[in-house]
């Protein structure tokens, strides 16, 4: 402790942080007194001073560890509210104690990770004042997926291929990260991800496809809203629905309702769903190498949660076709310089999430099941 820190009263004084004299009325002299956060024996302060003034220490250093105490607790909360500023919360009184204890334990995982040894660093979100159980429910795929049935329909070729690809600077090939806000529809923003991106590759043309339409449409093709769903099934809808309209004119509502598809207003088209076997990530590098975009469903476990940067890996989760929970969408790849191939990865939770609403994940080790359910479209144009 900070030997800064000094309490006055009357004749006795406490210097907190080293050895001091603490003199007391009549000339009381107690010597070598280290203030410490845990109980001491005081005993002999009864015994040179007397118990009044021995309690009158007591009273002192434990004025002075709950002040340290509120110290540490007034800043914590000055930055909580820094947070609530910052992403636009308000809490009534029950709420906010509750929320800023969740947010005071999420601070402590993130400054514990980012004192270790890591690839990617951990930092304060949208998220910050949730547990992952309430972030579980809320926006990851709660409906079981079947990753499993998916069979492969991508050819590969031998390469070489590129050390590094990003689809985002190759031309206006790539969408705006968009939000999905609370609802498990990730796979909808998977989906229309890859085919705006397929479209553009193919026309020139970028235009923002409607994840509402397939949260409100695309049931009978095993997907379920707000609870969940895959691209490739996504894709399969599209192709046999006969097209999917613009975001413009299905606007995005973040919850399920009923189906107003316009088929005079669909402004894209998929003529088949290209399958990469699963495990074969591989594959995964040909397609985003030599062709576009692909979509990829994985698990995403609690650390995940408080991504700032850098390159993801993680012991938490699984790597299993039955563990997945979120979709998104692979644009680019390449490898650090301490040689750690990673993927570019397009998310769906707003450009205040990690890099700018993307990250990075390791690439070549199935990490978090990545490589188990990865597809993209061929477009009908």
């Amino acid at each position: 402790m900070s030997s800064v820190a000094v309490a006055v009263l009357g004749k006795i004084k406490v210097c907190v942080g080293g050895e001091h004299t603490i003199v007391g009325e009549g000339g009381c002299r107690v010597s070598s007194v280290h203030v410490r956060a845990e109980s001491c024996d005081l005993s002999q302060l009864v015994g040179v001073c007397g118990e009044s003034m021995a309690l009158t220490v007591v009273w002192l250093f434990t004025t002075v560890f709950t002040c340290v105490h509120l110290s540490v607790l007034l800043e914590e909360e000055y930055r909580f509210k820094q947070w609530m500023s910052e992403h636009n919360k308000v809490y009534d009184t029950e709420e906010y104690y509750r929320r800023f204890h969740v947010f005071t334990e999420n601070k402590k995982t993130i400054d514990r990770h980012n004192a270790g040894n890591h690839t990617f660093t951990m930092g304060l979100n949208q998220f910050s004042d949730m547990t992952f159980e309430e972030f579980r429910k809320l926006f990851l795929l709660t409906e079981p997926q079947n990753c499993s049935a998916t069979k492969g329909g991508h050819v590969s070729r031998t390469g070489p291929y590129p050390e590094f690809v990003d689809w985002r600077m190759k031309e206006n090939f790539v969408t705006a990260v968009k939000n999905q806000g609370h609802c498990g529809s990730c796979w909808t923003f998977s989906t229309t991800g890859c085919l705006e991106s397929v479209n553009a590759i193919a026309t020139g043309k970028l235009i923002p496809l409607s994840e509402q339409q397939l949260i409100d449409c695309a049931k009978d093709f095993n997907n379920h809203g707000c609870l969940g769903g895959l691209p490739s099934q996504a894709f399969e809808y599209i192709k046999y629905n006969k097209g999917l309209m613009t975001e413009e004119d299905y606007p995005y509502k973040g919850h399920d309702d009923s189906c107003h598809f316009e088929p005079a207003l669909a402004a894209a088209f998929v003529l088949d769903t290209m399958n990469i076997t699963s495990y074969d990530e591989k594959a995964m590098v040909d397609a985003v190498a030599r062709l576009n975009p692909v979509s990829f469903a994985f698990e995403v476990s609690a650390d995940f949660v408080h991504y700032k940067e850098g390159v993801y890996t993680s012991t938490q989760c699984k790597n299993t076709a039955d563990k997945v929970n979120h979709a998104v969408l692979a644009v680019g790849y390449g490898a650090e310089e301490n040689d750690t191939p990673y993927w570019i990865v397009k998310n769906s939770w707003g450009t205040a999430w990690g890099i700018d609403g993307y990250f990075l994940i390791e690439r070549g080790k199935n990490m978090c099941g990545l490589a188990v359910c990865s597809s993209y479209p061929l477009p009908l144009v």
